[in-house]
């Protein structure tokens, strides 16, 4: 598994890849917008429970489970946009100063870590959240909730990374460049 064409300018994408990128673009900016309506919650509620807290002197037990909730939410459903923006840590200084053969391995070797992560999180998620339905699980304080709902974000979040990750080890397999140069050339264009 070489990055054939590393450094060819005559790379094109093929159908097939066109088409996975549109797929995971479309389903990782939905869940990126999930995952801001999830933020703009938790700052609402935030900002809510600390009026009530310090005006009315009565602050809303609920409000910091809600959030703890909502985080966990707003990172699962993040990460497949945020590989696709090359906004993960990385190394980038050393990946910079690479040929251009070389960071497309670099690219090929993040995509399928990347990869082995997203599947761990899908396999070990589902089992996980199976496991709390089995024995009722329950979240703990104010609001109660089937534990397995929640352990579900595991594998959704772990399902979009990884079809994140099989697009940007296809694109660096095939010698393209990934695609958060693309976002940020079009970003730069606007």
């Amino acid at each position: 598994m070489t990055p054939a064409n590393a450094g060819r300018a005559d790379v094109h994408e093929g159908p097939a890849l066109r088409i996975l990128g549109r797929v995971v673009s479309m389903l990782a900016s939905a869940a990126m917008a999930l995952a801001g309506i999830g933020l703009l919650a938790s700052l609402a509620l935030i900002g809510w429970a600390v009026v009530m807290r310090y005006v009315f002197k009565s602050a809303p037990a609920w409000v910091d489970d809600l959030v703890g909730i909502n985080l966990v939410m707003i990172v699962m459903l993040a990460t497949a946009d945020t590989l696709r923006r090359g906004e993960h840590i990385g190394v980038d200084l050393l990946v910079e100063r690479l040929t251009a053969k070389a960071r497309n391995w670099a690219h090929a070797w993040a995509a399928l870590a990347t990869g082995a992560i997203a599947a761990v999180l899908i396999f070990n998620g589902w089992d996980t959240a199976m496991l709390a339905r089995k024995f009722g699980v329950l979240t703990e304080g104010a609001i109660e909730l089937p534990t397995w709902w929640l352990m579900l974000l595991m594998p959704v979040g772990g399902a979009l990374l990884l079809l994140a990750a099989i697009e940007a080890l296809w694109r660096a397999v095939v010698g393209l460049p990934p695609v958060s140069t693309l976002i940020r050339a079009k970003d730069k264009a606007e």
